[in-house]
């Protein structure tokens, strides 16, 4: 009697065992969600064996939220049920070797130590980082081409674990022939943020996809103080110097518009920039009459389009050099701070590093704050 009451008990659990139905990959089981508190065009969930990644404005308007589904080496297929027609792709980790389409990925590379994972970029010259430009002149890093034509061959010969792509549309064919190839693409949208530290909040993303989450958190709290700080020592400076940005290109004037985070990082650095009143997206475009009448006597002017020198400028346009600013000679880019490649080093660091930009623009329009601090950008045009 107790042997048969024993091989019933067993053959229960092993109907239970068969039966038990498997784990989905869905919302409904509850996860951790990362802590993100400026950036809003991704979010992700991390669960026992397994992250989702969504990315919701990879480009500005963009209608399609983009769905990543992260496996750890835990993931037991047996176990969760992987609906795979849920997401865009399904990416295992680790992540070993990796491809980034856009400068302002690169920082969070070097700032995580995970530098050397990279093994292709589109256009090298424009990296300005000493280790990442090292690491290029040794062949580790490859050229793929350009961004908008990337070269799918040496891509395909990489075989990287993922592609971090840039877009501004949505429409690249060579992210469609990797895809195929079974190369995991996924989206970045730092640059569609609308504030400085949501740009440099994306550290967190890459965290993610590294397994470095409480490392991309340390590092973006330490910038978030940073720049709270500086804000709050510009706020206590009593004199407001008015601001001019932009020049002009075909007769038309591009500037910031105030709504944009370069107007952001001016109201923090506590100056008067001229159209801070303006609202829309995109770039103000004004005619010469418009700009002159506000700002021919604006005490600064910061950011004049990619011009290098005052007699550039000049040269482009002579109706240039009829503004205070410029007879003042304080006008100050970042066009002129390079690697040895030439790539701009704003390009790279400026949406990882917005304490540092905003520093800049105190310490050119508030000197007598900031003593020791030395620019990382911005210069006068010579």
């Amino acid at each position: 009697m107790k042997y048969k009451l024993y091989i019933l008990l067993l053959y229960i659990v092993f109907l239970g065992c068969k039966n038990e139905p498997k784990k989905q990959i869905t919302e409904s089981i509850t996860g951790t969600t990362l802590n993100l508190k400026y950036a809003t065009g991704f979010s992700c969930k991390d669960y026992d064996s397994y992250k989702i990644i969504e990315v919701n404005k990879p480009w500005p308007n963009s209608e399609n939220t983009y769905k990543y589904a992260l496996l750890k080496p835990n993931f037991n297929a047996d176990v969760c049920k992987l609906e795979k027609s849920k997401f865009n792709d399904v990416i295992k980790l680790p992540i070993e070797n990796i491809v980034v389409t856009s400068t302002t990925h690169i920082p969070a590379l070097e700032l995580l130590n995970i530098e050397e994972s990279l093994i292709g970029f589109p256009e090298t010259n424009f990296i300005s980082s000493k280790k990442i430009r090292k690491r290029i002149d040794e062949g580790f890093i490859k050229e793929i081409g350009k961004n908008e034509s990337l070269n799918t061959e040496v891509l395909l010969e990489l075989q990287p674990d993922i592609v971090i792509g840039f877009g501004i549309d949505g429409t690249n064919r060579a992210f469609e022939i990797l895809k195929k190839s079974g190369i995991p693409i996924i989206y970045n949208g730092d640059w569609v943020e609308s504030s400085p530290l949501a740009k440099a909040e994306w550290i967190k993303f890459f965290g993610v996809l590294f397994d470095k989450e409480k490392e991309a958190d340390s590092i973006f709290n330490q910038i978030e103080k940073n720049y709270l700080n500086a804000k709050t020592i510009a706020k206590k400076t009593k004199n407001n110097p008015t601001v001019l940005s932009g020049a002009m290109h075909n007769d038309v004037w591009y500037l910031p518009n105030g709504t944009s985070t370069e107007a952001q990082l001016l109201k923090d650095a506590n100056v008067n920039y001229l159209w801070a009143d303006s609202k829309g997206s995109g770039s103000l475009k004004l005619n010469f009459e418009a700009v002159f009448d506000r700002a021919k006597n604006a005490d600064i002017w910061l950011s004049p389009s990619n011009y290098s020198s005052l007699q550039a400028l000049k040269n482009a346009n002579t109706h240039h050099s009829m503004f205070k600013a410029f007879q003042n000679k304080t006008v100050y880019s970042f066009t002129n701070t390079t690697g040895s490649t030439g790539g701009v080093t704003y390009y790279e660091l400026g949406f990882a590093r917005p304490d540092w930009v905003l520093k800049d623009i105190i310490k050119i329009c508030h000197p007598n704050v900031l003593k020791n601090y030395k620019p990382h950008f911005y210069k006068p045009l010579p």
